[in-house]
C-alpha cells in the first residue's frame, strides 16, 4: 500500500517523503519561534508558503540531489488573512499528489476556501492546517476548511502548548475538541496510508522541540 511519511519538525515546518523522495515546506528562523529549536534537515527540495520569518528559512535547510521521482506539485493561490491578504499578505498552498494520495500544506491561511480553491484543491487524505487563530485561521474554521476538502487525516500546526509556541494563538486542545477521532504521539513522525473512513486528527510532537 503506498503511503506518505510525515515528519512535524515545529511550527508550520515539516519534512514531507514520497518514496525516494523528500521535500522541507516552511521552514523557520532560528530562534523565531518560542520553545522550538532551530531546523536541522536535508531534503531534496524546499518550499515556502509566504515570506515570513518563521516559514521563509529555506537557507537553513540542506538540499540535496536526487533522481527520485517527485510527487507532483500543485501550488494554490490564497491569503494570510480575512480580507484579501491587506492585513498580512498572501499565501501559497501546496498540494502533493503521489501514488494516488494527496497531501495539502495550508501554510498560514487565514480565510475559508473559496469555490475555486476547493475545485483546484479537490479531496485531500492528508491536510497540514493551521489551527491557532489571531495569524491565521481559528480551530473552528480550520475544521470548517477540512471539510470543505474532506479530509481524511488531519495534522495540526502552528499552535501552541505549555512548552511552545506564540503565547497570542490558541492551544491545541481548543482544536481537538472540536473532533471525536484524535489520536496523539510523543513522536515527530508517521507513515499515513490515509484508509481511514470518517475525520482523524493526527497530533505529532516537533522534532525540534526544546527539552
Amino acid at each position: 500500500m503506498k503511503n506518505i511519511t510525515v515528519q512535524w519538525i515545529g511550527h508550520a515546518c515539516y519534512k514531507l517523503t514520497f518514496g525516494d523522495w523528500s521535500c522541507v515546506v516552511d521552514p523557520y528562523e532560528n530562534g523565531s519561534v518560542p520553545g522550538i529549536g532551530n531546523v536541522q534537515a536535508a531534503a531534496h527540495e524546499i518550499y515556502c508558503s509566504h515570506g515570513h520569518h518563521d516559514h521563509n528559512a529555506a537557507h537553513l535547510v540542506k538540499q540535496v540531489r536526487s533522481f527520485a521521482p517527485a510527487p507532483q506539485v500543485t501550488k494554490v493561490a490564497s491569503f494570510h488573512d480575512e480580507a484579501g491578504g491587506t492585513k498580512r499578505g498572501e499565501n501559497t498552498i501546496h498540494v502533493f499528489e503521489y501514488e494516488g494520495l494527496k497531501l495539502a500544506h495550508f501554510g498560514d491561511l487565514g480565510h475559508l476556501l473559496n469555490d475555486e480553491q476547493i475545485r483546484v484543491i479537490g479531496d485531500v487524505d492528508i491536510a497540514l492546517l493551521p489551527v491557532g487563530g489571531f495569524y491565521t485561521i481559528d480551530p473552528q474554521t480550520a475544521k470548517q476548511v477540512a471539510k470543505q476538502i474532506n479530509a481524511k487525516v488531519i495534522i495540526p500546526m502552528h499552535y501552541r502548548t505549555e512548552d511552545f509556541g506564540f503565547d497570542v494563538i490558541a492551544h491545541i486542545d481548543e482544536f481537538v475538541k472540536l473532533y471525536e477521532n484524535v489520536i496523539k504521539t510523543d513522536g515527530s513522525t508517521a507513515t499515513i496510508t490515509a484508509n481511514c473512513t470518517t475525520p482523524q486528527v493526527l497530533v505529532l510532537t516537533p522534532q525540534a522541540l526544546e527539552k
